[in-house]
C-alpha cells in the first residue's frame, strides 16, 4: 500500500485548486457509497483530486486509487480496503472502477463490512451501477458529471467568478442577467470558440491537437468500452462506426429506423440497441416525443450529436449550424432539465417551456399563440421580452 500512497501523493503535488468544476460544490461528498459517471475527458479524475487535496491535504486517512494500476493484478480491491481501514483509513477514492471485473460485488462487500468508511468511486457512463448484480441502488449515490458549460469555459479561460442561474431566472430576468455579464466580457467573443473546442477541460492541454484527442476518446470509447461493458460483438464495431458516422452527417434528423438499419446492414432491433448505446456513451443525444414509458426497443423521435464539439470533430466541414445551435441548447439544459420532442417548437423543457432555436433572424412562427414559448436566438447579446440570447442558456450550470 505505500506504493499507492506515493501515487497518490505525486497526484497531488500536480493537482492545481484554482478552478473546479461546476459538481464539485454540489456532491455529498460524505456519502457512504458515493459514484460520478461521465465521459472521458470531462474532468472526474481531476475534480476528485482536488477534493483530497483541499479537504485531507497529505493525511493519509484519504487515498486515491485507479484501478488500472498495476497493483490490482495481484490484489484485490477489498483487500486494499481491509488494509486501509486497518491504518486509520476514512475515505477511499476510487478511479474508473469499470476496469475492474468484480467491482459491483466487492464495493458492496466493502459497504457491508466497513460502516465508517466512505467510498467515492468514478465510472464510465455506459456502467450501470444502479442496475448491477449487487444491488447497489440501495447502497449508492451516482452522479452524472457533464462537460464544460459555457459559464465555465468563460470563468477558466478569463479567470472570472460567473454564477450559474436557474432556467426560471434566465426565462424572467434575461435581460438584466445578459447586461450585468456583458458589461465584464462579450459572451460572442467567445461563444464560437467554445463551440468548436471548448467542451472538454483538456482543451487548455493541447489546444491544437483537441480534435485529435477528441477522435481518440470516441475511438476507444467504441472500441473499448462499449464491447466490455454493454457487450458489443467485436465484429460489430465498425457498424457502429458507421452508424455514427452517418449521424454525425445527417443530424439533427428524425431517424427512419428500417432505411437506417438496412443501409448499415444490421437488424431493427440491433440499431436501436446501438442508438440506445451511443446516447449513453454521451456521444449522442436522444429525443422522445413522450418522456414516460420509453421503451428499450423505441425508436427516438430526433437524434443529435451529445455537444457541438462533437460536430467539429466528427464532421469537420460538414457541421450544420442549426443542429450546431439545437445540440449546444439541448447539451446545456439536459443537466438539469428533462426534454422532449413536441409537435410544436424545437424543444419542450419540463412539460412546460416551449422552445425555438435560431439565428438573429429567427421569428415567432413556430411558438406563435403558444403560452410559455421563447426564442433561443443565436449572435445576440441582449434578449427582448420572450426571446433570449442563445449564450445565456450557457450560465445553468
Amino acid at each position: 500500500m505505500e506504493q499507492l500512497f506515493d501515487e497518490h501523493r505525486i497526484l497531488l503535488d500536480n493537482t492545481d485548486l484554482g478552478f473546479k468544476r461546476y459538481l464539485h460544490d454540489q456532491l455529498p461528498w460524505t456519502a457512504r457509497l458515493m459514484g460520478i459517471q461521465g465521459f472521458r475527458g470531462v474532468g472526474k479524475t481531476t475534480m476528485i483530486l482536488q477534493y483530497i487535496k483541499q479537504t485531507y491535504a497529505y493525511d493519509q486517512t484519504a487515498l486515491y486509487v485507479s484501478l488500472d494500476n498495476l497493483y490490482f493484478s495481484d490484489n484485490s480491491l477489498v483487500q486494499l480496503a481491509k488494509e486501509f481501514v486497518a491504518n486509520g483509513g476514512e475515505h477511499l477514492f476510487i478511479d474508473e472502477v469499470h476496469k475492474y471485473s468484480n467491482w459491483p460485488v466487492e464495493l458492496k462487500n466493502i459497504y457491508d463490512l466497513h460502516k465508517n468508511l466512505k467510498v467515492t468511486f468514478t465510472a464510465s457512463s455506459l456502467l450501470e451501477i444502479l442496475n448491477s448484480k449487487a444491488d447497489l441502488s440501495r447502497r449508492a449515490l451516482v452522479f452524472t458529471m457533464q462537460g464544460m458549460s459555457f459559464r465555465e469555459y468563460i470563468n477558466f479561460t478569463q479567470q472570472s467568478a460567473f454564477t450559474a442561474y436557474a432556467l426560471d431566472e434566465i426565462l424572467e430576468n434575461h435581460q438584466q442577467i445578459a447586461s450585468e455579464i456583458t458589461q465584464s466580457i462579450k459572451p460572442l467573443k467567445f461563444f464560437k470558440t467554445y463551440l468548436k473546442a471548448g467542451y472538454y477541460p483538456f482543451f487548455n492541454e493541447s489546444n491544437d491537437f483537441y480534435r485529435h484527442r477528441l477522435q481518440s476518446l470516441v475511438n476507444m470509447v467504441i472500441e473499448i468500452e462499449l464491447p466490455i461493458l454493454r457487450d458489443v460483438d467485436k465484429s460489430k464495431i465498425d457498424k457502429m462506426k458507421q452508424l455514427l458516422y452517418i449521424i454525425a452527417h445527417s443530424v439533427p434528423f428524425k431517424p427512419n429506423i428500417s432505411k437506417l438499419s438496412e443501409r448499415i446492414g444490421i437488424s431493427r432491433n440491433t440499431l436501436v440497441e446501438y442508438i440506445k448505446h451511443l446516447a449513453d456513451s454521451k456521444l449522442i443525444n436522444v429525443l422522445y416525443a413522450d418522456a414516460h414509458g420509453i421503451s428499450l426497443l423505441q425508436k427516438p423521435d430526433k437524434i443529435f450529436l451529445e455537444n457541438p464539439n462533437l460536430s467539429y470533430t466528427l464532421a469537420p466541414g460538414s457541421e450544420n449550424l442549426g443542429h450546431i445551435r439545437e445540440s449546444f441548447f439541448l447539451n446545456q439544459l439536459s443537466a438539469k432539465h428533462a426534454i422532449t420532442y413536441p409537435k410544436q417548437a424545437d424543444f419542450l423543457v419540463d412539460e412546460q417551456y416551449y422552445f425555438e432555436v435560431g439565428g438573429k433572424n429567427k421569428t415567432q412562427k413556430q411558438i406563435a399563440g403558444m403560452e410559455q414559448s421563447y426564442l433561443a436566438v443565436d449572435d445576440i447579446e441582449y434578449g427582448f421580452k420572450n426571446k433570449i440570447p442563445l449564450w445565456l442558456f450557457g450560465f445553468l450550470y
